[in-house]
């Protein structure tokens, strides 16, 4: 037997046969067989089999019959083949197996609140209570391997096409950005406040205005929101700014980058360049800014169809400047009642006043041709259901997109193994909020298209933008736009999202000051890389890929965050906490 060597767990084949090696890790599993004890030898890179024979190591078989799960424990001995019929053809290592002529208990471990494996079946509150448990476990290292190899990924790609990494601060002014600010209070500046970035948007135009030319960053955001499976308070993001570019530059960019991410860690070759849609078509086939390709229903337009319709339910709406869209349900003639009252519940929490379906009760109100219209419009074939929702168009686009997606699932016709990136562009630069104010669309500094601007004041939600997304299977991985760089065009426009001068002037008036001395056309994107790693890594869940993340209800239930803190330090920071009276609710 050569000299001992410090492999990894996870890294012995049957080359390595008749070497002698030094492990260190974790003990996952231990099976007691008498003379002979086995047990499995987690790191972060793998399992291996290690076997303690008490005639041959009698000591190193004492210590073994005292392990648990979990112990910390330092192994040497020769890596041998196992018996014919014994291997593990689901394990890396399953050739092999280490006969032990030594351990040492390097650190004992209670019993884990649950058990440290893939396929665990423990409540998500516990896991993230338990967190650095719970990364033990080999796909959340292998998630973290790939989000390193990702941001790996990034950084030579960036440097390769001449953008240099630039750091921006994380106390800032705060400016309205889509979300809440966190704040932190000044110590030496009573009764002032710095916000957390909620992206380093105004920063990034000002390196522009520096003359940086390609810059990016992996930035960390944080803002104050209401969180969603697919969203985290914390961010962490590739930022993106360049000048004298425009969109096809930012594209090109984007395009390679993922490609490569692709390539070099699925190995797969995505198609270049993607495939392009306006918002407009895009609202309209799929009911969504973020459409998932992978299966092929699309949203009809069958309004003018039914514009005489004798159906009150469908003509109300449209005399009241509204839409019909309709969708086709594959076989859906075997839908029963409750499965039907599922659809029609699902599409009223949406915000829907109701859901019609064909073949059904409105086929006596409906004239042949507006029935053979809808079935055309739809592709419906035999044995098939058309769902049907009339509304504002805003809304039956929100609501038909929930049901395609919905129908895909029921009917499995996602296909799993594609990825069907597109870029949804352009855009709007207006947009309604909860209360159907004007808003912006992406932000405040997002271009409008030239020829739209004397829409502006007359039809502000007709106003393209020249604004970006590119999405993947459904999700969006990254959002961009050029940028506005004149400082009465940049004014315009926070005066029809109706911020007053004195407003405009408080809150932005750095960026306009440095927009007087020569700006450069710029404009850029950003990808939030917690979003990009649930994509390539197959999880509906965010908090699946960040190493530390918060519960929906902004808790760290590791490190009991947020937390009380001592009387002395409010005093220092000039705070005063009020208690909400019983019975009130805190805002969301």
């Amino acid at each position: 037997m050569s000299g001992f060597t410090a492999p990894h767990c996870g890294s012995l084949r049957a080359a390595d046969v008749g070497n002698g090696v030094e492990l260190y890790g974790w003990v996952a599993h231990r099976r007691d067989h008498g003379g002979l004890i086995f047990i499995d030898l987690r790191d972060r890179w793998g399992a291996v089999q290690v076997v303690f024979n008490t005639e041959v190591m009698p000591e190193a078989h004492r210590k073994a019959s005292e392990l648990r799960s979990e112990y910390v424990v330092r192994v040497k001995g020769e890596v041998t083949r196992r018996r014919t019929g014994s291997e593990n053809p689901r394990m890396p290592t399953g050739e092999v197996e280490v006969a032990a002529s030594e351990l040492e208990v390097i650190s004992a471990a209670k019993t884990p609140p649950f058990q440290i494996e893939d396929d665990v079946d423990a409540d998500e509150a516990l896991r993230l209570k338990y967190r650095y448990l719970d990364l033990r476990r080999p796909r959340m290292q292998q998630m973290l391997e790939l989000r390193h190899k990702v941001v790996k990924v990034m950084h030579r790609y960036m440097d390769a096409n001449e953008f240099i990494e630039v750091e921006t601060p994380m106390l800032l002014k705060g400016t309205p950005e889509g979300s809440r600010d966190f704040i932190v209070p000044s110590r030496l500046h009573p009764g002032e406040f710095f916000a957390l970035p909620q992206s380093p948007q105004q920063l990034k135009q000002l390196l522009m205005v520096a003359g940086i030319g390609r810059y990016y960053q992996i930035a960390r955001c944080l803002r104050d929101e209401d969180l969603r499976a697919d969203r985290v308070v914390e961010i962490t993001q590739l930022d993106v700014e360049m000048s004298f570019c425009t969109e096809e530059d930012v594209f090109a960019l984007i395009e390679g980058l993922w490609a490569k991410v692709w390539k070099e860690l699925l190995a797969v070759d995505l198609p270049i360049p993607f495939p392009r849609i306006d918002m407009q078509e895009c609202l309209l086939k799929y009911g969504t800014d973020k459409p998932d390709l992978r299966y092929d229903l699309e949203i009809a337009d069958v309004t003018e169809a039914l514009r005489q319709t004798e159906s009150t339910v469908l003509r109300a709406p449209i005399e009241e400047g509204g839409v019909v869209r309709a969708v086709r349900f594959p076989d859906g003639h075997g839908l029963s009642r409750r499965e039907l009252d599922e659809l029609a519940l699902m599409a009223k929490g949406a915000g829907a006043k109701g859901l019609a379906w064909i073949p059904g009760p409105l086929d006596k109100r409906m004239t042949e041709g507006e029935r053979a219209a809808i079935l055309s419009a739809t592709k419906a074939g035999d044995g098939d259901l058309v769902l049907l929702v009339a509304d504002r168009r805003r809304k039956a686009e929100t609501v038909m997109g929930l049901l395609r997606r919905e129908i895909a699932r029921r009917r499995k016709l996602i296909r799993e193994n594609e990825w069907r990136p597109l870029w949804v562009y352009p855009m709007y630069l207006f947009e309604e909020d909860d209360l159907g104010n004007l808003t912006y669309g992406h932000h405040p500094f997002t271009s409008p298209w030239p020829e739209d601007m004397d829409l502006i004041d007359t039809k502000p939600y007709q106003v393209r933008a020249r604004a970006y997304d590119c999405v993947m299977n459904g999700v969006e991985i990254a959002g961009g736009s050029i940028r506005i760089h004149e400082r009465g065009l940049q004014e315009r426009v926070f005066e029809v999202l109706g911020l007053s001068k004195e407003r405009i002037r408080s809150q932005f008036g750095h960026l306009l000051d440095a927009f007087e001395y020569g700006v450069p056309p710029h404009g850029g994107i950003a990808s939030g890389i917690d979003r990009l790693m649930m994509v390539l890594a197959h999880t509906d869940n965010v908090r699946d890929v960040v190493p530390f993340p918060k519960t929906q209800s902004h808790q760290d239930l590791m490190l009991g965050a947020p937390s009380q803190v001592e009387p002395a330090q409010l005093e220092e920071l000039h705070i005063q906490v009020v208690q909400p009276q019983k019975g009130t609710k805190t805002p969301s």
